[in-house]
């Protein structure tokens, strides 16, 4: 009997090894049992059992997030929503406590030197969403910048729609929709009685969103764009099979989903929502914020020093700027200069086809100097398009979308048409090289490539590096040769302005009790970007609390580390080895990559003393 139970018990670990990459029904007990095995396998050494634990990491987080499996490439799950009923959460959370658990029991020193790096970068990750469960970040599901309302259609439009089967999947969806919108709701619900409801100057365009989602004419709502064309492999009468089911499900199901929740959402919800803006108005705010801030910065700053080292760089910004606006030899002050800048018609189009033709031209020039910079590109490449109608309104002015070459899908830099006088000509190179390349796009599609790293670390999204590269990237412009002229330079700096200004306002607002006009007022009386611009970056503040402060961290951060590499090598200062080594890690916290950058440098200096 026991050795049946032996052999039993080898079989089942056998199995549970063997698990193909398709985890479409695991669970969370099933999960947590894959974990024990492999702590307690006894055929395995200590590389190999966090080697299988990072694989069954990511493959049940992509069963438990198929939006997010959907964006990466992997379509097993690509029929169903996420389950974000209280069951459904409380499981995670249970499987978070495992891994953690689980992840402890390993002997660090039997690790190779990059797992215990992954195993320093998994458990960062598990600790800061176990310190998150203190807070109901889940009770406001729903704001102008994501939500339900905007991740659904966008999931949508990155489906895979080259097989008959594809478009199965997308009509489960579909079925499945009315569920999500329903569990939604109930979060809502359950935010209202728990006192956890955002500020109601983020709602107000929450039912225009809602509403454009599902039109009159039902072939022009975003839910429906995958039916509007299809590949040639697909014959007509499927074709014309398929729509009638969309159609269908559509008009029986979907549309009245979606009124049940804008009914709720406009009767009841939104009147109760609060007047107040900060976080820390709530249950716990203060320590909330502090959350956020050291998860989205990965450092120990306070909301206070945050603060302090913005107005510090809005200082020396604005004194950079007004060497600029001497060189112009404008005969105003500094406010009339911004104004200027606001409202001259020379610096703006006034066709939407003209600006994204300027974007794109900015782009290729862009390009064709990468080589200079960079020893290693992506294969991966990236396209630019308008921001979606349904969107621009109350989308910031720009964002970058990331492709996947699993799913066949190019990166897309997304910039915003809307209210073509608010969108002016000096912010555009900067906003490229942000958004595409150098930046986001560069970056994320490197990581993907990265293959000596887990999956997890792939898809890593340490907000501070992600952003804070991207910020860098825009001062890549220079050694480009792109901005040609003051106004150029000056909107690199305006750009710049901008993120300092968010540690000001953001901190201002959440920790210090600044009200939103006052955070307005401040941004508006130091930067040229236009009020339409502030306001919506205001808002976006409010209802992301501490995401705004990564983008300046992560530069200060990158630019210390070079000129720190400057004045060590000297004439040795490879600039394309220098980034290498910055991107060599994919996204990574802040302390992790002073070490990196520390480690090569040391290295550097033994070279030169065995010369």
């Amino acid at each position: 009997m026991k050795n049946k139970m032996l052999v039993l018990m080898m079989v089942t670990c056998m199995m549970l090894f063997a698990l193909p990459t398709k985890a479409k029904h695991i669970t969370g007990a099933t999960y947590q049992r894959q974990l024990v095995y492999i702590i307690s396998s006894k055929q395995l050494n200590e590389n190999e059992k966090l080697n299988k634990i990072m694989e069954k990491f990511f493959l049940y987080n992509l069963a438990q997030y198929p939006s997010n499996a959907t964006y990466l490439g992997y379509s097993d799950y690509d029929d169903h929503w996420e389950d974000v009923s209280k069951v459904a959460r409380d499981a995670r959370q249970k499987s978070t406590l495992s891994t953690v658990e689980q992840l402890s029991k390993l002997t660090v020193k039997k690790l190779s030197s990059e797992n215990q790096l992954n195993l320093q970068l998994l458990q960062l990750q598990l600790q800061q969403d176990i310190a998150g469960h203190s807070f109901p970040d889940e009770f406001m599901p729903i704001n102008q910048m994501g939500g339900i309302q905007r991740n659904i259609p966008s999931s949508l439009n990155v489906m895979p729609t080259s097989r008959y089967s594809d478009y199965q999947n997308i009509i489960s969806r579909l079925k499945d929709m009315p569920r999500l919108i329903e569990q939604t709701r109930e979060l809502l619900k359950e935010g209202v009685t728990e006192g956890v409801i955002p500020p109601r100057i983020t709602l107000r365009d929450i039912p225009r969103q809602i509403r454009a989602l599902i039109p009159k004419d039902t072939w022009t709502s975003p839910l429906l764009k995958p039916f509007s064309k299809f590949p040639d492999v697909i014959e007509q009468h499927q074709q014309q099979l398929l729509r009638a089911q969309a159609a269908k499900i559509y008009r029986t199901d979907v549309i009245p989903a979606w009124e049940k929740l804008l009914l709720y959402f406009e009767a009841e919800y939104m009147p109760k929502a609060r007047e107040e803006i900060a976080l820390s108005t709530l249950k716990n705010g203060a320590e909330w914020y502090q959350w956020r801030v050291k998860t989205y910065t990965t450092t120990e700053l306070t909301p206070e020093q945050i603060h302090q080292l913005g107005l510090d760089e809005v200082k020396r910004i604005r004194a950079e700027m007004a060497e600029i606006i001497k060189e112009v030899e404008y005969e105003g002050d500094f406010q009339q200069f911004l104004e200027f800048l606001r409202t001259d018609p020379q610096f703006f189009y006034t066709d939407e086809e003209e600006l994204m033709k300027e974007y794109r031209n900015i782009s290729k020039k862009v390009d064709g100097e990468l080589p200079t910079l960079f020893k290693v590109l992506p294969r991966l490449p990236y396209g630019v398009k308008e921001i979606p109608v349904n969107e621009a309104k109350s989308q910031t002015t720009a964002y970058y979308s990331g492709g996947s070459i699993r799913a066949g899908r190019s990166g897309t830099f997304y910039a915003n048409t809307y209210a073509l006088n608010t969108r002016p000509k000096w912010e555009m190179i900067a906003l490229t090289l942000h958004e595409a390349v150098p930046g986001h796009h560069l970056q994320i599609a490197l990581a993907q490539e990265l293959e000596q790293l887990p999956d997890f670390r792939k898809n890593s999204g340490f907000t501070v590096f992600v952003e804070g590269w991207a910020l860098y990237a825009e001062q890549l412009g220079y050694p480009m040769g792109l901005y040609k002229t003051p106004y150029d330079r000056f909107g690199q700096l305006t750009y710049e302005m901008w993120r300092a200004i968010r540690l000001v306002v953001d901190t201002g607002m959440h920790a210090k009790g600044w009200s939103r006009q006052q955070a307005i007022d401040f941004f508006k009386a130091n930067s040229s970007k236009s009020l339409h611009d502030i306001e919506v970056e205001i808002d976006r503040y409010i209802v992301w609390p501490g995401q705004a402060l990564a983008y300046k961290i992560g530069q200060l951060t990158i630019s210390r580390l070079r000129k720190q590499a400057e004045e060590q090598l000297g004439n040795n200062f490879d600039v394309r080895e220098f980034h290498q080594r910055i991107l060599e890690n994919g996204a990574v916290p802040m302390k992790t990559l002073e070490d990196k950058i520390n480690q090569w440098l040391s290295g550097q200096a033994v070279k030169d003393r065995s010369k």
